[in-house]
């Protein structure tokens, strides 16, 4: 019998051409089956729909998919037909974050890196090079948790799919990625990411930013709350009373770096000496 694999604290099923992309997962872990369907010209919603029990989140051209929580199971509704590994990265993101919120976890658009004793949580906003940086300090030999989504529960990170989405310049630059074509809305790169382990304690927050040098420097006070807000997946009301003011007691440090290429290696360097990687 083959070993349970999952991610984002599921152990997932119906997407057997895709257990690469996948951690070895607890027992404790819910199963969460993807499917997927054809798309019906105009049925996709303008909108997400997130209800107690159910949910709709559009996706692109004239996509959408449907979250159902009792069983637990995600239905892709895509005009052409999507390979296992596409369901898993990127598209199942969206509603592993809903699925996660009616867990009771918190879930933020971060990815992850490993440090000394556990997870450190890199945030960042659209083009910050979150992704690219993720993917030089793979490629420099550091465990990389998570890339666009990460899952929190009762102070652990939990692993992402074993994949990073690399952009064609990106790509280049670091000479690394296997090109898959466009998904989603974009073309993409794909750089493997070795094994991990499904869960790990979260140490601290990252938060990438662009400036005229090189710097790690601590964020401090209520900083540390604005930093993280912009950034979560769902934005609800917390699930837990006080659940952002113990995630914002964590150690939050600001990456600054200018905005080329050159400074990635240097600035990197940096942060893993401040985190002990």
């Amino acid at each position: 019998m083959a070993t349970a694999a999952g991610c984002y604290g599921f152990r997932i099923e119906g997407v057997d051409e895709a257990r690469r992309l996948l951690v070895a997962a607890p027992a404790e872990w819910p199963r969460l089956t993807l499917a997927s369907a054809r798309a019906v010209a105009g049925g996709a919603p303008e909108t997400d729909v997130v209800g107690p029990r159910t949910a709709v989140l559009p996706l692109h051209r004239d996509g959408w998919m449907e979250i159902e929580r009792s069983v637990p199971r995600i239905t892709f509704h895509l005009p052409q037909e999507a390979r296992h590994e596409e369901l898993v990265h990127p598209y199942l993101a969206p509603g592993a974050a809903v699925l996660a919120r009616w867990a009771g976890r918190e879930s933020f658009h971060a990815g992850a890196v490993l440090g000394d004793g556990g997870a450190w949580a890199v945030l960042g906003d659209r083009e910050s090079g979150k992704s690219s940086t993720l993917g030089w300090l793979a490629l420099q030999g550091h465990r990389v948790l998570a890339d666009d989504l990460l899952v929190l529960d009762s102070g652990a990170a939990l692993a992402g799919p074993r994949c990073i989405d690399l952009r064609p310049d990106a790509a280049a630059h670091l000479g690394a990625g296997e090109p898959i074509g466009v998904v989603g809305t974009r073309e993409r790169w794909r750089l493997r990411l070795e094994p991990v382990p499904a869960r790990v304690p979260l140490c601290g927050w990252i938060a990438l930013e662009w400036g005229p040098d090189v710097a790690v420097e601590p964020v401090r006070g209520a900083n540390r709350m604005l930093t993280l807000i912009p950034h979560r997946s769902v934005r609800l009301e917390p699930p837990a009373a006080g659940a952002l003011i113990e995630l914002a007691s964590l150690p939050v440090l600001a990456l600054r770096r200018p905005r080329s290429w050159d400074s990635l290696a240097a600035a990197t360097e940096r942060l893993m000496v401040a985190i002990g990687g």
